[in-house]
């Protein structure tokens, strides 16, 4: 089988990829990916050279780009997304281009070619739950520009499934962790500060909660849902891992060794949701998917990876990533 995996030089991207080679003999790969924030020619050092795997750079949203590449292709699965919500708030128009109008290049590129496609989308499009978990009938409610573009490019998707019968299917998860993670990200974030000796931003009370998974239980759903799931379907994907913010923050720096006198309160994000939660029962139940990670020994595993690489995250973790309040800065 021979995989167009989008954003590939990202943090799930290429995780995704480095677990598709190992797990099938038979697969090549096109990564196609812009290396805008959060791709990262690093994260896949280790593959550059297998014979399965080519680098493409470039724009989802280039429309000839993305029909020259369909004829070598079977699948596609689009991961390539500006993902960074606090910059959203400060630039909104990026998001705009790569999320909505670059993800529709790739279904009509899928139509016009008969391409099954999978789409990663996120938890956010739901907006926040204060009780219960959503399901995949839900109502959408993004609360910031980046689940706003996230939304569109789900109703697309199912609107190309309806009107064309395009092969689709949808993911929706929950909070990825693990390593090759951009800096930006809380894991991440929380990890290097320590490192540097820097104070680690809270942001309000530190109580929105999410739930957490770790990234190669993400990648095997994937890959179940490209080879087993419905056409026209979505699938939400959680591992029941609901913590605060600031509970998952105390729980890095114990791991660290360091005292929780560290933390500083800072002033909280604009339209910050209170809490993510998925209900996951369809993938579980259709599909017999379950996470195989326990959350406290996948965290410990990634934050001693951030210890272990200063190598890898050393050139990117730059002043306005590791920022305190991001959604403040001119990006």
């Amino acid at each position: 089988m021979k995989l167009l995996v989008t954003g590939g030089l990202g943090f799930i991207g290429s995780n995704l990829i480095r677990y598709m080679l190992k797990k099938y003999d038979d697969v090549e790969v096109i990564n196609l990916d812009n290396l805008s924030i959060g791709s990262n020619l690093a994260n896949l050092k280790d593959i550059e050279t297998d014979k399965r795997y080519k680098l493409v750079r470039g724009d989802i949203a280039d429309r000839k780009l993305i029909k020259n590449l369909m004829n070598e292709v079977d699948v596609i699965i689009n991961i390539a997304a500006e993902t960074h919500v606090d910059r959203s708030i400060a630039d909104p128009w990026p998001f705009v281009m790569s999320n909505t109008i670059g993800a529709m290049n790739l279904f009509e590129a899928a139509k016009n070619y008969g391409k099954r496609i999978l789409h990663v989308s996120t938890d956010e499009i739901y907006g926040d739950i204060i009780q219960g978990s959503f399901k995949e009938d839900d109502k959408l409610k993004p609360s910031s520009p980046y689940s706003a573009s996230k939304a569109a490019a789900d109703l697309f998707a199912l609107a190309y499934h309806r009107t064309y019968d395009l092969n689709i299917v949808i993911t929706r998860c929950t909070n990825n962790y693990g390593p090759y993670q951009f800096p930006e990200k809380l894991i991440p974030k929380t990890t290097i500060r320590t490192l540097l000796g820097l104070s680690v931003p809270i942001y309000g009370k530190g109580s929105n909660i999410r739930d957490w998974i770790y990234v190669l239980d993400f990648c095997e759903a994937i890959d179940l849902i490209l080879n087993k799931g419905r056409s026209g379907e979505i699938y939400n994907v959680s591992a029941g891992n609901e913590l605060t913010n600031i509970n998952i923050v105390k729980m890095i720096l114990n791991i660290m060794g360091k005292p929780e006198s560290t933390l500083t309160f800072v002033e909280d994000r604009p339209g910050h949701d209170i809490r993510y939660s998925l209900d996951s029962s369809k993938l579980r139940n259709e599909l017999g998917w379950s996470p195989k990670h326990s959350l406290k020994d996948a965290l410990k595993t990634t934050v001693n990876w951030y210890m272990d690489n200063e190598w890898w995250w050393r050139p990117i973790a730059t002043e306005p990533v590791l920022h305190t309040t991001p959604w403040k800065l001119k990006w």
